[in-house]
């Protein structure tokens, strides 16, 4: 009887940590979903930087283009004034 009672106490604490592994892996899957979910926000938030940016970087060779044409105009303007 003895081999036996072992033999169960032994099962028992097998079934008792598969019980708590079994419950950390809930708890990591849910960690998981969440840290997935915060990181599409993030690649979100990063598609609309960039896109942001590259509306920024157009802008600022539109108004580079139009400076350098007003430079060149005032240059000449200046140039048939002397």
């Amino acid at each position: 009887m003895d081999e036996c009672d072992s033999i169960n106490a032994e099962n028992c604490m097998l079934k008792d940590v598969c019980s708590d592994l079994k419950r950390e892996i809930r708890r990591l899957e849910h960690a998981n979903e969440v840290l997935n979910s915060d990181r599409l926000e993030v690649d979100e938030r990063t598609l609309v930087m960039h896109e942001d940016l590259n509306k920024l970087k157009e802008t600022l060779s539109v108004r580079e283009e139009v400076f350098n044409t007003d430079l060149s105009k005032l240059k000449s303007e200046s140039l048939q004034l002397k």
